[in-house]
Protein backbone atom coordinates (compact mmCIF):
# COMPACT_ATOMS: atom_id res chain seq x y z
CA UNK A 1 0.00 0.00 0.00
CA UNK A 2 1.58 3.56 -1.23
CA UNK A 3 1.67 5.84 1.25
CA UNK A 4 -0.67 8.77 1.89
CA UNK A 5 0.50 11.85 0.25
CA UNK A 6 -0.13 15.29 1.07
CA UNK A 7 -1.09 17.88 -1.87
CA UNK A 8 -1.54 21.32 -2.25
CA UNK A 9 -2.97 23.89 -4.27
CA UNK A 10 -1.18 27.27 -4.78
CA UNK A 11 -1.97 30.66 -6.75
CA UNK A 12 -3.28 34.12 -6.81
CA UNK A 13 -7.24 34.91 -6.23
CA UNK A 14 -8.97 34.22 -9.63
CA UNK A 15 -6.71 31.15 -10.99
CA UNK A 16 -9.52 28.66 -10.44
CA UNK A 17 -7.36 26.19 -8.19
CA UNK A 18 -10.61 26.08 -5.53
CA UNK A 19 -12.77 25.06 -8.73
CA UNK A 20 -10.58 22.54 -9.23
CA UNK A 21 -9.25 21.19 -6.10
CA UNK A 22 -12.83 19.67 -5.40
CA UNK A 23 -12.93 17.73 -9.12
CA UNK A 24 -8.92 16.38 -8.15
CA UNK A 25 -9.74 15.50 -4.44
CA UNK A 26 -12.77 12.88 -6.63
CA UNK A 27 -10.35 11.65 -9.23
CA UNK A 28 -7.94 10.22 -6.20
CA UNK A 29 -11.41 9.10 -4.83
CA UNK A 30 -12.25 7.21 -7.76
CA UNK A 31 -8.35 5.98 -8.08
CA UNK A 32 -9.31 4.03 -4.44
CA UNK A 33 -7.53 6.47 -1.82
CA UNK A 34 -9.04 7.86 0.88
CA UNK A 35 -8.69 11.43 0.43
CA UNK A 36 -9.68 14.44 3.22
CA UNK A 37 -9.91 18.19 1.26
CA UNK A 38 -9.37 21.30 3.68
CA UNK A 39 -7.78 24.52 3.57
CA UNK A 40 -5.63 27.57 4.72
CA UNK A 41 -6.43 29.74 6.76
CA UNK A 42 -8.45 27.08 8.21
CA UNK A 43 -9.05 23.64 8.51
CA UNK A 44 -9.69 23.53 12.14
CA UNK A 45 -12.75 25.55 14.63
CA UNK A 46 -9.91 27.56 15.87
CA UNK A 47 -8.28 27.95 11.92
CA UNK A 48 -11.75 28.87 10.84
CA UNK A 49 -11.75 31.89 13.51
CA UNK A 50 -8.62 32.59 12.58
CA UNK A 51 -9.68 33.00 8.90
CA UNK A 52 -12.65 35.21 9.55
CA UNK A 53 -10.20 37.53 11.38
CA UNK A 54 -7.63 37.26 8.29
CA UNK A 55 -9.78 38.09 5.60
CA UNK A 56 -11.98 41.12 6.79
CA UNK A 57 -10.04 42.41 9.82
CA UNK A 58 -6.85 45.18 8.87
CA UNK A 59 -3.88 44.43 10.12
CA UNK A 60 0.23 44.62 10.69
CA UNK A 61 1.73 42.46 7.88
CA UNK A 62 3.20 40.59 10.40
CA UNK A 63 0.84 40.12 12.52
CA UNK A 64 -0.67 38.69 9.39
CA UNK A 65 1.98 36.20 9.17
CA UNK A 66 1.51 35.03 12.79
CA UNK A 67 -1.77 34.33 12.61
CA UNK A 68 -1.58 32.39 9.29
CA UNK A 69 1.45 30.53 10.76
CA UNK A 70 -0.74 29.76 14.21
CA UNK A 71 -2.98 28.50 12.03
CA UNK A 72 -1.23 26.45 10.26
CA UNK A 73 0.04 24.57 13.23
CA UNK A 74 -3.40 23.58 14.21
CA UNK A 75 -4.13 22.61 11.00
CA UNK A 76 -1.00 20.38 11.05
CA UNK A 77 -1.50 18.79 14.50
CA UNK A 78 -4.94 18.71 14.49
CA UNK A 79 -5.50 17.42 11.12
CA UNK A 80 -3.14 16.98 8.67
CA UNK A 81 -0.29 14.52 10.39
CA UNK A 82 -3.20 12.35 11.68
CA UNK A 83 -4.75 11.93 8.58
CA UNK A 84 -1.41 11.28 6.83
CA UNK A 85 -0.74 8.43 9.84
CA UNK A 86 -3.93 6.96 9.27
CA UNK A 87 -3.33 6.39 5.16
CA UNK A 88 -6.06 9.13 4.15
CA UNK A 89 -4.32 11.47 1.81
CA UNK A 90 -4.90 15.39 2.16
CA UNK A 91 -5.51 17.71 -0.24
CA UNK A 92 -5.33 21.76 0.65
CA UNK A 93 -6.25 24.42 -0.65
CA UNK A 94 -3.35 26.54 0.41
CA UNK A 95 -0.14 26.09 2.71
CA UNK A 96 3.35 27.77 3.55
CA UNK A 97 3.76 28.86 -0.15
CA UNK A 98 0.89 30.87 0.09
CA UNK A 99 2.28 33.05 3.19
CA UNK A 100 5.74 33.77 1.31
CA UNK A 101 3.75 34.74 -1.44
CA UNK A 102 1.22 37.10 -0.03
CA UNK A 103 3.01 38.06 2.76
CA UNK A 104 6.33 38.06 1.67
CA UNK A 105 5.79 38.99 -2.55
CA UNK A 106 2.82 40.84 -1.55
CA UNK A 107 3.09 42.51 1.41
CA UNK A 108 6.90 43.06 1.42
CA UNK A 109 7.41 41.36 4.52
CA UNK A 110 11.24 40.06 5.24
CA UNK A 111 11.39 37.01 3.97
CA UNK A 112 13.96 35.79 6.53
CA UNK A 113 11.19 36.21 8.94
CA UNK A 114 9.31 34.14 6.94
CA UNK A 115 11.63 30.99 6.60
CA UNK A 116 12.03 31.46 10.86
CA UNK A 117 8.41 30.65 11.22
CA UNK A 118 7.94 27.92 8.66
CA UNK A 119 11.17 26.19 10.49
CA UNK A 120 8.61 26.50 13.50
CA UNK A 121 5.99 25.23 12.63
CA UNK A 122 6.81 22.72 10.32
CA UNK A 123 10.67 22.14 10.22
CA UNK A 124 11.36 18.89 7.64
CA UNK A 125 7.76 18.84 6.90
CA UNK A 126 6.35 19.90 3.51
CA UNK A 127 4.12 18.95 0.68
CA UNK A 128 4.42 16.08 -1.28
CA UNK A 129 3.56 17.75 -4.39
CA UNK A 130 2.33 21.74 -4.60
CA UNK A 131 -0.07 22.72 -7.60
CA UNK A 132 0.53 26.25 -8.66
CA UNK A 133 -2.19 27.39 -10.72
CA UNK A 134 -0.40 29.93 -12.82
CA UNK A 135 -1.97 32.97 -15.21
CA UNK A 136 -1.49 36.63 -16.00
CA UNK A 137 -2.65 38.78 -13.59
CA UNK A 138 -5.25 40.85 -16.28
CA UNK A 139 -7.28 36.95 -16.49
CA UNK A 140 -6.99 36.53 -12.65
CA UNK A 141 -8.75 40.00 -12.24
CA UNK A 142 -11.17 39.36 -14.95
CA UNK A 143 -12.34 36.11 -13.07
CA UNK A 144 -12.25 37.81 -9.79
CA UNK A 145 -14.34 40.47 -10.69
CA UNK A 146 -17.80 38.06 -11.20
CA UNK A 147 -17.62 37.14 -7.74
CA UNK A 148 -20.58 39.78 -5.76
CA UNK A 149 -18.70 39.70 -2.54
CA UNK A 150 -14.71 39.95 -2.27
CA UNK A 151 -12.77 39.77 0.48
CA UNK A 152 -9.36 42.32 2.00
CA UNK A 153 -7.03 40.03 -0.34
CA UNK A 154 -9.19 39.59 -3.56
CA UNK A 155 -9.75 43.71 -2.84
CA UNK A 156 -6.05 44.89 -3.41
CA UNK A 157 -4.36 46.08 -6.60
CA UNK A 158 -3.17 44.65 -9.53
CA UNK A 159 0.42 45.67 -8.54
CA UNK A 160 -0.31 43.82 -5.25
CA UNK A 161 -1.25 40.68 -7.15
CA UNK A 162 1.93 40.46 -9.55
CA UNK A 163 4.32 40.80 -6.46
CA UNK A 164 2.11 37.46 -5.03
CA UNK A 165 2.43 36.12 -8.78
CA UNK A 166 6.21 37.16 -8.79
CA UNK A 167 7.05 34.79 -5.58
CA UNK A 168 5.07 32.04 -6.07
CA UNK A 169 7.21 31.72 -9.15
CA UNK A 170 10.03 32.74 -7.21
CA UNK A 171 9.49 29.68 -4.83
CA UNK A 172 9.22 27.40 -7.45
CA UNK A 173 11.89 28.30 -8.66
CA UNK A 174 13.63 27.15 -5.33
CA UNK A 175 11.63 24.05 -4.87
CA UNK A 176 11.41 22.61 -8.44
CA UNK A 177 11.04 18.79 -7.39
CA UNK A 178 8.10 19.52 -5.66
CA UNK A 179 5.84 22.33 -7.19
CA UNK A 180 4.42 22.03 -10.70
CA UNK A 181 2.96 24.66 -12.65
CA UNK A 182 -0.43 24.66 -13.70
CA UNK A 183 -0.95 27.09 -17.07
CA UNK A 184 -4.55 28.03 -15.03
CA UNK A 185 -5.13 30.22 -18.63
CA UNK A 186 -6.30 27.59 -20.61
CA UNK A 187 -10.09 26.56 -20.30
CA UNK A 188 -11.17 24.13 -17.49
CA UNK A 189 -11.04 21.40 -19.86
CA UNK A 190 -7.75 21.39 -20.96
CA UNK A 191 -6.72 22.35 -17.12
CA UNK A 192 -8.77 19.39 -16.15
CA UNK A 193 -6.38 17.13 -18.67
CA UNK A 194 -3.25 17.98 -17.24
CA UNK A 195 -4.75 17.34 -13.55
CA UNK A 196 -5.88 14.00 -15.25
CA UNK A 197 -2.16 13.07 -15.95
CA UNK A 198 -1.04 13.98 -12.86
CA UNK A 199 -3.52 11.95 -10.70
CA UNK A 200 -2.25 8.99 -12.96
CA UNK A 201 1.29 9.29 -12.26
CA UNK A 202 0.55 9.58 -8.35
Amino acid sequence: MSKAKFITFEGVDGAGKSTHLAWFAEALRKRGKEVLVTREPGGTPLGECLRDILLNQPMHAETEALLMFAARFEHIEQVIKPALQRGTWVVSDRFSDASFAYQGGGRGMNVAKLEQLECWVHENFQPDLTLLFDLPIEVARQRLSRNITLDRFEKEKDSFFEKVRLAYLERRKKHPDRIMLIDASQTPDHVKVNLEKIVISI
